[in-house]
This record gives structure tokens, C-alpha cells and sequence, in this order.
């Protein structure tokens, strides 16, 4: 048989690179890339995507969008789903829409080789791999941004799934965003998260292979008591900052071991401290202002489907980790 058309469809260079790389070479693909549902849906309509290895939280139209306009279209695709989210219910859902299957990200060789055998698709094992597979090995540079963008999807999507079983309830995921910001600007971005409320902060610091920084997880107080009545909390105050503790630990020690096991780092993590309660942001950012200067900053905003609730962190990175982070980021994009 001719070539297997195969859609890779990733708003991240970086995932795009490493499932190209996870394929088995045995396969004769014909490999297309889309940055997002749209650009794959109309890949698919075009007859580049008999086999499709679909991500979940991209910009525009996400994987959840494109199974479900596959399914209305009657468009014929067998989809892998490859994710970050990794939610007991992202799965049920993602499979009740019609993907063949779900590996969480970064995808496993041998995993992805199974869930391929497993799509019953015939090939010849004696064909050569075409010439557009090589040339689609050929990536763009992978830019420090767009991969530590990735992996922090990755570790953000570990720590929903934690979230998601604590409180019972399906977490809606971010494509986080990740800037080198000066102090004034960081102060913007926290400006940005309070949307005019009072905030209840709670900081976390890390340190370990030459990386540091603190973890800061901003709480709506307008939204506590809703989170407090979820996990049948007691109204009282001192009840409900241990909640906020509690859920502080589980957030940033998910997503910081997240981030440590991609990157093969061991990273230490301080107690939890409280930074503010009920205070405006100027409040915030005033009593702290000398512990943040110029960082790399992960800003990531949680959301409980069907609640106005949201937690936003931020992963504060020191500017001396930057290269650091920079030498393991190169060892695990050219590896």
C-alpha cells in the first residue's frame, strides 16, 4: 500500500517534534502538522489525516472541539489522543467522542506503537519511508518559550488530575503562558488575575539542580466559600485557610513534580506560607515586591467546569535558573 496519511495536531512545536520522533519507523507515513482544530479539521477534510494523533488544549477550537465536529461532519479519522490532561474524565470523554485512544504526554515509544497496531491498519513493512516523512523530521527551532510552555502543560495537566479528584469535579486547562517578565511587569500580570477583587495568596518556594524560585497560588475570596462548601469545609476562617494550604500543596507540589521529572531534576519544596489574606493586590505585590525582580514567569489560570471558581498560579522562576533550565530544555528537545 501507498504512504499512510497521518495529521499531527499540536499547537506546540515541541509535542509536534517528540510524537514525529516516538513514531515507529517500520510505518510508512505521510506526515501533515496543524497548530490547532481548525487548521487539522481541514487537514482532515483534505485526506491528510486517516490516522490522527490529536492534542486536547490547543488555541482556537481544542481536541474535544475537532472529535466532536468529526463526529457531526461524518469525517472518517482514526484519532489518537495525546495529552496534558490527563483527567479520569478527559479520557471518558475523549473516548465517548470517538478517539481510538489516550496516551498522556510526552508519549511513550512502545505505547504509541501499540495504540497504532492496535487501529488494525495494513501496511507493508517492506515499503521505504517516503520522502515526506523525512522532510517532516525537519522541524523548526524549538524556541526556550514554546518548550517550557510544553512541559509545563504536561505538569500542569498532572496536577488538574489530582485537583479533579479532590474536589470531584472536571478542571478546565489553560494553555499556560510563559514570559521572561521585570518586576513592573509581573506586577501587571498579578494586576491581570485579580479582575478588582480581594485575593488570598499562598506561596511556595523550590530550589534543587541549579534551579530556584517560588510557586504562588492566587485565591478569589469571593470564590472560597464556594470551594469551602464543595469539600464540606467548615466556614470558619481558620478552617478555611487550611483548606487553602492544603490545596496550595497538592497544586504546586503536582506541578513541580511535574516539572522535575521531565526536566531530571530533583526539586526541594518549602512549606506553604501565606503571603495575604483578603488584601487588593497593590497590597500584595507591595509586601513582596523585593522578593520578585526580573523571572521567568508560568502564569496558569484553573477552572471548575460549571463553577465560577478559579486558582491562579504562578511559577516564578529566578533569572539565574533561566540557563539552567535552558541546557536541560536543549538535552530533552535534541536527546
Amino acid at each position: 500500500m501507498s504512504a499512510i496519511p497521518l495529521l499531527v495536531c499540536d499547537d506546540s512545536t515541541m509535542a509536534r517534534k517528540q510524537l514525529i520522533r516516538a513514531l515507529p519507523s517500520s510505518w510508512p507515513f505521510r506526515i501533515t502538522q496543524a497548530v490547532n482544530g481548525f487548521e487539522g479539521l481541514e487537514a482532515i477534510r483534505q485526506g491528510h489525516g486517516q490516522i490522527v494523533l490529536l492534542d486536547l488544549t490547543m488555541p482556537e477550537l481544542d481536541g474535544f472541539g475537532v472529535l466532536a465536529k468529526l463526529r457531526a461532519e461524518g469525517l472518517q479519522a482514526d484519532v489518537i489522543v495525546v495529552s496534558g490532561d490527563v483527567q479520569d474524565e478527559a479520557v471518558r470523554r475523549a473516548k465517548a467522542l470517538g478517539a481510538r485512544a489516550f496516551l498522556k504526554k510526552p508519549a511513550d515509544p512502545l505505547q504509541l506503537s501499540q495504540a497504532l497496531d492496535a487501529l488494525g491498519v495494513e501496511i507493508n513493512p517492506g515499503l521505504a519511508l517516503s520522502p515526506t516523512t523525512t522532510a517532516a523530521l525537519e522541524l523548526p527551532t524549538i524556541s526556550f518559550r514554546d518548550a517550557f510552555r510544553e512541559i509545563s502543560n504536561v505538569a500542569m495537566g498532572r496536577a488538574a488530575e489530582l485537583l479533579a479528584r479532590v474536589l470531584g469535579v472536571f478542571i478546565k486547562l489553560p494553555i499556560p503562558n510563559v514570559n521572561i517578565l521585570e518586576v513592573g511587569e509581573l506586577h501587571m500580570a498579578l494586576a491581570d488575575a485579580q479582575r478588582g477583587e480581594r485575593l488570598s495568596a499562598i506561596c511556595q518556594g523550590y530550589i534543587g539542580g541549579g534551579v530556584a524560585g517560588e510557586a504562588l497560588l492566587i485565591f478569589h475570596d469571593a470564590e472560597i466559600d464556594d470551594v469551602a462548601r464543595l469539600l464540606n469545609t467548615h466556614q470558619d476562617e481558620s478552617a478555611k485557610l487550611e483548606m487553602l494550604l492544603d490545596l496550595a500543596s497538592i497544586i504546586i507540589g503536582a506541578c513541580l513534580n511535574g516539572l522535575s521529572e521531565q526536566l531530571n531534576i530533583t526539586l526541594s519544596q518549602g512549606h506553604p506560607l501565606v503571603l495575604g489574606q483578603h488584601c487588593p493586590i497593590q497590597d500584595l505585590i507591595r509586601i513582596n515586591q523585593r522578593r520578585w525582580k526580573r523571572t521567568l514567569a508560568v502564569e496558569i489560570s484553573y477552572g471548575l467546569e460549571d463553577l465560577d471558581i478559579h486558582f491562579d498560579l504562578l511559577l516564578l522562576f529566578t533569572e539565574d535558573s533561566v540557563p539552567r533550565l535552558r541546557e536541560k530544555l536543549d538535552f530533552l528537545i535534541n536527546g
